[in-house]
């Protein structure tokens, strides 16, 4: 054998993780040869005729001991099916190992054929690919595999390698711990690069996963006695090459750390390594995790004789503000444009997928662009165009300092820069404008490209509708929509609506990303019909798609051609067969349509109208939330049925629901798991049911569970506190928080906010600065949970401030960097803020992870700058500082526009701040408009006062989208009787409902019983939240026409709550028995129930009243019993 194939076998078995070195599990490996003769002089011997039984299935294959199989004839093995593996595992699994298993292994696989063994291995790969194994099985197969591996003629030429890597082993190569085997073989440097070179070959034909595990084990190789500098020796022939990342990486590198290449080297060492020509040109074709990415280039950089003109073009994009300091204007200029030229918009990073708008910027690019633009004090449009991208280092002053005429000359470059700050942009268009600007067309207007989020809402409505149309005709400008605020998007659907009379006509003109603020009710079609092709080319929200949704499946009878948000609009009143429902629900599954509750909820009645389909894996898994294992005993086992359910969007389900509850407690049972113990492998079956375990399956399980726990939306107290007992005993995959690495921080980001002082004090400062840096903006955590941790990076003691520290004084620079917070106590924030305008900058520091003691300080910046109260323009840019704004501070504020009160009320303020902003915009004279009731939504309409609804205007619900089912009678009363008169002009259509639907609970009686005419299918929900003497009045009859045949089922459920029960029981029992239900409780012939009116709060008018009335009571009762027996 070549010199290769122990050094594979070696690194493969070698150990992929240092704490698996040591565990006890290594007893389960042994070396080549292994001995027959002693291996099986104790085994019983077994003959060809058993063989061949078990091999066609007429015995089964655990009758025999795996050391039968392995002291067996070589010839006689060759008769097995393909599929025994898989049966000699599962025969294997249940039984304890012994110490001769792991030479039975070798023996076993050394007897197989290589080319019969990889074909049994791929199937096994199959059936176990998703499927986590036994490790100590897995231990075992794997010792003999490898060796068998290692024998395989041309096993270092890629495809061969390939085809045992990535198609055999697979499942054996998920778990790195499986690889503790560790061998006594002392690989040299020299074979161990052969074998980087051969894995390199197969690298880019491996998925990421198994890139991975095999980085770990190279990984492992080059740090396992703990010196660095492994492999390489200046003094040393052979060992001396600096090409050390070619050489002992390749291309796994892709997966390095900063934190890996620190343990590679040293400093001095790596960055050799890193100028070396050979580790460039490799590098400069791979893409690396964006930390890593930026260190490297900060090894090149950082050392003295490095010019930037010999940095590869990729790593132009990775510059630190230092390596650009000390350049002068005209390298300034040529670095500029080189960022430019290879740092496209929308470049994406490993490891890092910022969820911030297409057009933000980290805080090295806005660094280095601010550092270029300090080296100029002129900005005429030569170079504002040769800056290009790096023009977005801009101060405020520098774009007052720029003339009028050489602005407007240069917004052809600056409309293409990307990451302007809004305080920037606005800057530009106000500076446009006040020297007279003009946008008498469409062309005008897209000319300013990024800038046009700059633009303020009047100044929008001030343009012609067909400057809009013109504009949004043109590719370039709809680009540029994406990235504007919801309130600028709303004003151009405003604008484009007022001049396009047909809805046919708006989908058609309307960009897609604007298309999910057109209001509902200007969906509506009527008697047109919709063009498909159009309607499909948009994303819709699942309200705007449920207004056209029975119209589309009118005109498109495959559904198949039809958008996932265009079939997000399902509604329960679409007329079709049941066999069509079923088609559409498959549809739905292959194209991954997510849909709510009630919408699951019908179409899942509709779909089993005439029996459970037997087919249910064609059918979205939603839809198995509302079945349960029984009904999927035609399609598969309860095991199956729950691996599926696990996929779902458990949070169709409300947290607490009896539903939700029932199908756990139904998944413990069919997964027989014993106690409160959940091993990985059943975990992984329950998927997103693991989210509902209680503290106790938590805390026995382990670390078993943290990772799908990490994909949870929130805990339960007693969840939380078993989630950091387990974390804290340190007893897990991950360690003890006290070695964490930022990728661990990111790995567990879900369950960062259950983490108490105790275990983020544990967690190293610089793993938690690295995790806020590079990971932060792609964790689920809200701004207010990541300044827990900032809390944690500042001194525990705050030393008063004398004054700013001169390290500590806030420059551009200190403005532009996210991890401003850590740098700053309350205290020192306080005294280095004093002289600084936060103005400018507001918007952007207020995306920063400040603490609240931070924010406050923050705010009596602004106090100080502001005592009479902040201008409007500031108002927008407040954020998270509304989280320490009180009424008083409102009070003072001038909301004249609708935009502003959007703005604040996005940041989700208390109710009695938002109250007191709703109630400063309206007292300033301003109208409860479409605009303003948007701003407002569902979250705060409550908050209305009556005097303030009765100045709706009814034209103004018909643009805005409210549900107010939560307010008081009152309110819903007033308001739907503004809204129908909104949508009277559509009360013939079938749409109207679904406009109406959000304002029932108002209704009247009377109004109530005309809609059972129209056949609305009214959910369970929408009734029960009925006005209760509306519902009173309603017959079984008309509740029926309500809910159609499908929903009325639901009744039956919800009979035992209020007011359903109350209605119930004023009904005739012979009437609720024609509605087929089952619905019990109602009245008997020859009886009268009364139900106990629920009166409103009386006045002391009217007690005299309602006393008298009870004091009649018995008698009226005596009198009517007398009347009923004389009759």
């Amino acid at each position: 054998m070549p010199p290769l194939l122990p050094g594979l076998g070696f690194l493969l078995l070698l150990g992929w993780q240092g704490a698996a070195a040591t565990s006890a599990g290594t007893y389960l490996c042994s070396s080549s040869p292994v001995n027959e003769s002693a291996v099986c002089a104790s085994v019983k011997s077994v003959s060809q005729e058993v063989l061949l039984k078990i091999a066609h299935g007429q015995a089964s294959p655990c009758s025999l001991t795996f050391g039968q199989y392995a002291c067996a004839q070589s010839a006689w093995l060759q008769d097995l099916q393909d599929d025994f593996l898989i049966s000699l595992y599962s025969c294997l699994t249940p039984k304890p190992a012994s110490a001769v298993d792991p030479e039975y292994s070798i023996l076993f696989f050394s007897k197989y054929d290589a080319k019969k063994l990889v074909a049994a291995l791929t199937m096994f790969s199959q059936r176990f690919s998703h499927v986590p194994l036994s490790l100590e099985w897995t231990m075992i197969f794997i010792n003999g595999l490898w060796e068998k591996m290692l024998q395989v003629p041309d096993i270092g030429s890629p495809p061969v390698l390939s085809q045992w890597v990535h198609e055999g082993l697979q499942p054996f190569l998920v778990e790195p711990k499986v690889f503790a085997c560790l061998r006594a073989k002392n690989v040299l440097c020299e074979t161990f690069q052969m074998i980087v070179t051969a894995l390199n070959g197969i690298y880019s034909d491996l998925p990421v996963g198994e890139q991975r595990n095999l980085y770990a084990g190279i990984k492992y190789y080059l740090i396992q006695d703990g010196s660095k500098q492994k492999c390489y020796s200046a003094a040393i022939p052979g060992l001396n090459s600096t090409a050390w990342f070619e050489n002992y990486l390749g291309s796994f590198l892709e997966h390095a750390t900063v934190g890996d290449l620190q343990l590679f080297g040293d400093e001095p060492t790596l960055q050799k390594f890193a100028r070396d020509p050979v580790n460039m040109e490799m590098i400069s074709n791979l893409t690396l995790l964006r930390e890593t990415a930026v260190y490297y280039t900060w090894l090149l950089t950082s050392g003295p004789g490095f010019p930037l003109s010999s940095l590869p073009d990729r790593f132009v994009c990775y510059l630190s503000p230092s390596a650009v300091s000390n350049l002068s204007r005209d390298d300034a200029l040529r670095l500029a444009q080189r960022i430019n030229k290879n740092c496209p918009l929308n470049s994406t990073h490993r490891g890092i997928t910022r969820e911030r708008a297409p057009s933000s910027l980290t805080t090295e690019e806005l660094q280095v662009a601010s550092s270029l633009v300090r080296k100029f004090e002129h900005f005429p449009p030569a170079i504002l165009r040769a800056l290009g991208q790096a023009a977005v280092g801009l101060s405020i002053s520098d774009i007052n300092s720029i003339g009028d005429k050489d602005l407007e000359a240069s917004i052809p470059a600056l409309g293409e820069v990307r990451g302007w700050s809004p305080e920037q942009s606005s800057a530009i268009i106000n500076k446009l404008l006040s020297s007279g600007y003009q946008m008498p067309d469409g062309q005008s207007l897209a000319k300013l490209g990024s800038l046009v989020a700059g633009l303020n809402s009047s100044t929008l409505r001030s343009l012609s509708p067909e400057v809009i149309l013109e504009a949004i005709k043109l590719p370039e400008f709809v680009q540029r929509i994406v990235t504007l605020p919801s309130s600028l998007k709303m004003t151009f659907v405003e604008k484009i609506s007022s001049s396009v009379g047909h809805p046919g006509d708006l989908v058609k003109y309307i960009p897609d990303a604007l298309a999910r603020y057109i209001p509902k009710s200007l969906l509506v079609f009527g008697e047109e019909k919709p063009n498909i092709q159009d309607l499909n080319s948009k994303t819709w929200t699942r309200e705007q798609a449920a207004m056209f949704f029975s119209d589309v499946i009118k005109a498109e009878p495959d559904f198949s051609r039809l958008s996932q948000s265009v079939l997000q609009g399902f509604t329960c009143a679409a007329k079709m067969e049941a066999e069509r429902f079923q088609e559409l629900a498959k549809v739905m599954k292959r194209k991954n349509v997510k849909l709510g509750e009630d919408q699951l909820s019908c179409l899942v009645k509709m779909v089993t109208l005439h029996g459970i389909p037997e087919d249910l894996d064609s059918y979205p898994k939603d839809l198995l939330l509302f079945l349960s294992p029984s009904d999927y005993a035609a399609t598969g086992s309860c095991r199956q049925y729950f691996a599926n359910l696990g996929k779902a969007n458990l949070d169709v389900l409300q947290r607490e629901s009896s539903q939700r509850k029932q199908l756990l407690l139904e998944a413990l049972a069919c997964l027989k798991i014993p106690g409160t113990e959940v091993n990985e492998e059943d975990a992984e079956v329950l998927g997103r049911l693991v989210c509902d375990l209680g503290g106790e399956y938590i805390r026995n399980s382990g670390g078993n569970l943290l990772k799908r726990l990490s994909q949870c939306d929130s805990f339960l107290p007693d969840q939380e506190e078993a989630i950091r007992s387990v974390i804290s005993s340190g007893n897990t995959t991950f360690g003890p928080p006290v070695t964490w690495s930022a990728f661990t921080l990111n790995e567990l980001s879900g369950l960062i906010p259950v983490f108490d002082h105790s275990i983020l004090q544990k967690i190293p400062k610089d793993a938690l600065t690295r995790w806020l840096k590079n990971f932060a903006h792609n964790s689920p955590l809200s701004r207010e949970q990541l300044a827990t941790i900032v809390e944690e990076l500042l001194p525990t003691r705050h030393k008063r401030a004398d004054g700013c520290p001169p390290d500590k004084q806030i420059t551009e620079m200190v403005l532009n960097d996210e991890l401003m917070p850590i740098f700053y106590t309350p205290e020192e924030l306080r005294a280095c803020l004093k002289n600084v305008s936060l103005e400018n900058h507001l918007s952007q520091i207020l995306t920063y992870a400040f603490s609240v003691q931070q924010l406050a300080v923050l705010k009596e910046n602004l106090d100080e700058t502001y005592p009479d109260g902040y201008p409007e323009s500031l108002l927008p840019k407040l954020g998270p500082l509304i989280s320490v704004i009180t009424p008083e501070d409102v009070s003072k504020w001038r909301i004249t526009s609708a935009d502003t009160l959007a703005d604040l009320l996005k940041n989700q303020p208390p109710d009695d701040q938002a109250s007191a902003m709703i109630k400063r915009y309206i007292d300033l004279g301003n109208a409860l408009n479409a605009s303003a009731l948007n701003a407002i939504g569902t979250k705060y309409v409550c908050l209305l006062n009556e005097t303030e609804l009765n100045r709706i205007d009814p034209s103004s619900l018909k643009l805005a989208s409210l549900n107010p089912s939560a307010c008081s009678q009152l309110t819903k009363d007033i308001l739907y009787t503004k809204a129908k008169r909104a949508f009277s002009d559509q009360h013939y259509l079938p749409a109207y409902y679904e406009l109406i639907e959000p304002y029932l609970g108002g209704a009247p009686g009377e109004d109530l019983k005309a809609l059972s005419k129209d056949n609305v299918n009214m959910t369970v929900h929408t009734l029960k939240n009925l006005r209760r003497d509306s519902l009173l009045s309603l017959t079984p009859s008309e509740v029926q026409g309500l809910m159609g045949v499908i929903n009325l089922r639901d009744l039956k459920k919800w009979q035992n709550q209020s007011p359903i029960w109350e209605w119930v029981q004023t009904q005739k029992q012979s009437e609720l028995d024609k509605l087929g239900v089952g619905l019990t409780g109602g009245t008997q012939e020859g009886y009268i129930n009364i139900v106990p009116p629920k009166f409103q709060s009386p006045s002391a008018a009217s007690l005299g009243a309602v006393a008298m009335t009870l004091h009649l009571l018995p008698a009226l009762l005596i009198t009517f019993l007398m009347m009923s027996v004389l009759s």
